[in-house]
């Protein structure tokens, strides 16, 4: 593997989520590839676990590893061509990004979508400058429209926990103050997607997400009907992706949080949401502090997610 950006560059899915069991088993079971290498973290965005556990999994195979804040001591980055860079930008990112790729082996991106321009964002502009201008492997730390360390860990933390082959998966979009990505109900329905599993979306109509990622999924506006029977529920904000009201807010509704009642439309079934969270507006107190809550084993199982992506980029490098 010389790249991770989506669902599609993992391959088996069934392969891989083997090899995420066997590195949970022994994290340090392969600290020889990367020896002497060295990933760099690059973040254009904020960041938690994402930061901790990218780090954690590349110190688990024995890497170095150096982490670049770009918006806090380092240089301004220009992004587009054709600009006359007489502002606050001292540097373009087309002479940034082969400098970066000299001092190490791979390469994290963690770049988020502008919400202004969705060409743009959904063109994937800066991590595909990163995969053209570095010479190095590259992988997502979430771009403008995709997560998939995320995604990964999110399908792990199904697999562990699922008690039947083939559960009902319902994301549901909640509500939110701000306006959020579509990035990572994207990646969510692209990964479910590509399993065997019953996979529904629910959201206000004016929500709908690129049918690109959505594929073959059920999209039902009645959250309750979504909701009966599921076996696990995914919540996240997004905000709208359709022509003019891309990247808007069109409803902050609270009838969509995700409560105990709601959770008792479903067959008993786990919650789950990516983290950061807003509580009583995304799910109640009491939904995320439940024995049902899977927010954090879902958050720890990133480092695995990463470990099992940052081993083959590795071991890619290692069969040049």
């Amino acid at each position: 593997m010389n790249k991770f950006t989506s669902v599609n560059d993992i391959g088996d899915l069934k392969r891989a989520v083997a090899e995420a069991f066997e590195i949970k088993k022994n994290r340090f079971a392969h600290t020889a590839l990367g020896k002497n290498r060295t990933a760099m973290l690059v973040f254009f965005n904020s960041s938690l676990r994402t930061r901790l556990s990218t780090q954690k999994a590349a110190m688990n195979l024995g890497m170095n590893v150096m982490v670049l804040d770009v918006n806090q001591g380092a240089w301004k980055l220009e992004t587009e061509r054709g600009v006359v860079m007489d502002g606050d930008k001292a540097e373009h990112i087309l002479e940034a990004i082969p400098v970066m790729g000299s001092y190490c082996d791979i390469i994290g991106v963690r770049a988020f979508a502008g919400l202004k321009d969705r060409q743009a964002d959904y063109e994937e502009r800066i991590i595909n400058q990163f995969i053209e201008y570095s010479g190095r492997p590259v992988f997502s730390m979430e771009a403008a429209t995709r997560h998939p360390l995320q995604s990964f860990a999110d399908l792990i933390t199904i697999e562990e926990h699922k008690t039947k082959p083939r559960p009902k998966v319902v994301m549901s979009w909640a509500p939110h103050p701000n306006a959020l990505p579509q990035a990572v109900p994207n990646s969510f329905a692209e990964w479910m997607n590509a399993t065997d599993y019953e996979f529904v979306i629910t959201h206000p109509e004016g929500y709908e997400l690129d049918p690109q990622f959505t594929g073959h999924a059920r999209i039902e506006y009645d959250q309750r009907k979504a909701l009966e029977g599921a076996d696990f529920v995914y919540a996240k904000n997004w905000s709208a992706y359709a022509g003019d009201n891309y990247g808007k807010v069109l409803s902050r509704d609270r009838s969509w949080t995700i409560d105990a009642e709601k959770m008792s439309l479903t067959d008993n079934a786990f919650f789950m949401h990516c983290l950061p969270v807003r509580r009583n507006m995304i799910v109640t107190d009491e939904v995320i502090e439940s024995e049902r809550s899977l927010v954090i084993p879902e958050a720890a199982n990133r480092e695995i997610s990463a470990e099992v992506v940052i081993k083959r980029l590795l071991e890619g490098l290692n069969n040049e």
